[in-house]
């Protein structure tokens, strides 16, 4: 079993990161934090019309330029006169929808946090302990704003990454060369993983609710950043699938949004799991020593003769019998 174990060590590995993951109820907890990423769709959808009606407000070119968009891409004369009076609908109650959008967003954000530290905690194997409202909620609010910043940060890179790239090509007249486009996607694709392993970095090591060492997550990030590439692409085609008929497009993007949510949640909380119980960090099983040895003297009363009394009495009817036998 040693032997086998050492040889196929990465599966045994997979194998203790998915006992984990079951154990301390996986499945479970990224359901909820897929209830809570679902849940906050809407109120960022909220504060996005809201923004973009102070946008449409404060440009009115801009505005009349959507409406020339509508009536072009809605030839149904009602239909478009629906679609215009929503959009004033929406300049019009741009601040209720914004407030409202965001309490959702704070609510669902918050849910979200601390949801998932939970999860990350339960996989590390801390114990959760007894923690102060207040106090929890101020520290999920601040996880909640650094990793926003690390998702603007990772995101930052690969924009300004493939944008340099675009710049470059241009400059040197390859734009239009198909191993020089390859070239930049495989390259896209390099700052993409990057940007990655900066998330899970933050996600591994800072989110649980007793912070893990940096060195302790630099191989489960690298395993997350690849994973979650992998993940995205693949959502990337089925959502190019999704959109080619009208009925898949209208339910098709929210069960692909539903499952992508949930594949991400399990992903991330079963790559918590495997670097949880890599040797490096696995903490050696401490043998209890044996509760203290209690001697406690026992006093016990019978009744009739003690043996001593009866030892002696025996003792001279044998000496009496051996003399009566001597004399014969």
């Amino acid at each position: 079993m040693d032997k086998w174990r050492r040889k196929y060590a990465w599966l045994d590995h997979i194998m203790r990161a998915y006992e984990r993951f079951d154990q301390r109820y996986g499945s479970q907890h990224a359901a909820a934090v897929t209830y809570f990423s679902v849940l906050s769709l809407v109120p960022i959808l909220m504060i996005g019309f809201a923004v973009a009606g102070f946008v449409l407000q404060s440009q009115p070119d801009l505005l009349a330029s959507l409406r020339e968009s509508i009536a072009e891409a809605v030839p149904d004369e009602n239909l478009r006169k629906q679609v215009n009076e929503a959009v004033n609908t929406a300049l019009d109650s741009k601040g209720t929808v914004g407030v409202i959008g965001l309490l959702g967003a704070a609510y669902s954000g918050l849910g979200w946090m601390s949801n998932l530290r939970d999860a990350l905690t339960a996989q590390w194997g801390q114990a959760k302990g007894e923690l102060p409202f207040l106090g929890t909620l101020g520290r999920d609010l601040l996880s909640l704003i650094g990793l926003g910043l690390a998702i603007v940060i990772s995101f930052g890179i690969t924009a300004v990454g493939s944008g340099l790239a675009e710049q470059i090509l241009e400059w040197v007249g390859l734009a239009d060369q198909g191993w020089a486009r390859v070239l930049l996607r495989i390259g896209s694709i390099l700052l993409s993983l990057v940007a990655n392993w900066l998330v899970f970095l933050w996600v591994l090591s800072r989110l649980p609710r007793k912070p893990v060492g940096w060195r302790s997550a630099l191989r489960g990030a690298l395993a997350g950043a690849i994973g979650f590439e992998i993940l995205k692409q693949t959502a990337t085609i089925f959502l190019s699938f999704t959109t080619k008929s009208p009925t898949s497009a209208a339910f098709g993007s929210v069960i692909g949004v539903l499952v992508f949510a949930n594949l991400v949640a399990q992903f991330i909380l079963f790559i918590t799991a495997w670097t949880a119980t890599a040797r490096e960090n696995m903490e050696p099983e401490v043998v209890q020593p044996p509760p203290p040895a209690v001697i406690e003297p026992v006093v016990t009363v019978k009744s009739g003769p003690s043996p001593s009394l009866m030892l002696g009495a025996g003792a001279v009817a044998g000496a009496l019998l051996g003399l009566r036998w001597r004399k014969r």
